[in-house]
């Protein structure tokens, strides 16, 4: 018998609870670029958003609005100036919803099959979606037709844009590197460092490369520049002994550049990759935590409690299957990096 998260506790971190969460299991979140709104999508078929306020140490959630699709939300994003929410899943379609408004969610984007992957790009004031149909697509929200259409060789798994730089892994381990000046153009196709299946990505704050999460318990740390190979490395993390867990989610602090990572078994970790040296080992959840993000300053991390379907059906306890998601406030020595104790001065 496996020792699936032996733990009773779903929040040994004390972390604050959000109202009202979804009915089934988490598999976005996403807060607005410009104030304490959180927004999560669910297997519930629903896109909810609370108002998170905070005094000091005192933070409470407010549920606002929510809207449905016809099947399973997979992704959201939201637009830059904080007005909008996208969402995307297995209903084929991106709805935009003009959340701050109140306005009607309108259907902005299609795909011939499930879309897993979205992310707005300020730069392009376009919409770019990812889809297990093994297509990337570019939309004017204006327009009802993409502006481009870029083929990609396996279905769409993960996808991380920060301008001019976007990867996108997909099935068979690909990672495909575009340089959003000439998004027509493969940059560049890598197959991943790590073994097994991609999970999440995240790309650098300063472009030069990103981090790629798998579901065998490792992480890849990869530098696009050919002068920068030998920096590249991998890691392992979310191992319990003979356990292996997926690694699920991948975030850079804003501030900080450092990053966490949260893996199904019910724990995030933070990170520092240029000292490569782990700042802080959370506890972990009785369940796994299949989605995280930060807020835009840094100062909330949200994430998912939930099962996520790893161990399949065999391991569904519907009396203990419940979904949460927590707020956590990291203290500075969790996200502030550091230069690893002993380190000389030499690079």
């Amino acid at each position: 018998m496996s020792n699936f998260l032996t733990s009773t506790n779903h929040n040994p971190n004390k972390s604050i609870e959000v109202n009202q969460p979804p009915t089934d299991s988490v598999s976005s979140l996403s807060f607005s670029p410009k104030a304490n709104f959180l927004v999560a999508t669910s297997w519930d078929n629903q896109v909810r958003c609370w108002e998170v306020a905070r005094n000091g140490v005192n933070v409470g959630t407010v549920p606002k609005a929510s809207i449905s699709h016809d099947h399973p939300v997979l992704c959201s994003t939201w637009k830059d100036d904080g007005t909008t929410v996208f969402s995307g899943g297995c209903d084929k379609q991106v709805k935009m919803w003009p959340l701050l408004s109140g306005g009607q969610p309108m259907t902005v984007a299609m795909h011939d099959a499930p879309i897993k992957e979205i992310s707005w790009i300020p730069e392009m004031s376009l919409l770019a979606t990812g889809s297990w149909d093994k297509t990337l697509r570019y939309w004017d929200t204006r327009q009802p037709n993409p502006v481009h259409t870029q083929q990609l060789p396996e279905r769409c798994y993960a996808m991380t844009v920060k301008h001019p730089l976007m990867v996108v892994g997909t099935a068979d381990r690909n990672l495909i590197v575009y340089n959003l000046q000439n998004p027509q153009v493969e940059f560049k196709r890598i197959v991943s460092p790590l073994k097994y299946q991609t999970r999440c990505l995240a790309a650098f704050p300063d472009q030069q490369g990103f981090l790629v999460g798998s579901i065998e318990g490792r992480v890849g740390v990869h530098h696009l520049d050919d002068s920068q190979q030998g920096k590249n490395f991998t890691f392992k993390c979310h191992r319990e002994g003979n356990e292996i867990y997926s690694v699920n989610s991948l975030n850079f602090h804003p501030v900080h550049h450092t990053f966490a990572t949260a893996g199904s078994d019910g724990a995030f970790n933070f990170w520092d990759k240029d000292s490569k040296q782990r700042l802080k080992a959370m506890l972990r959840c009785n369940q796994p935590i299949p989605c995280s993000t930060f807020n835009n300053d840094g100062s909330i991390f949200a994430y998912s409690v939930c099962y996520d379907w790893s161990k399949g059906a065999e391991n569904y306890n519907p009396a203990t299957a419940k979904t949460y998601i927590f707020l956590h406030l990291p203290q500075e020595s969790e996200v502030k990096g550091k230069p690893r104790i002993g380190a000389t001065g030499r690079k």
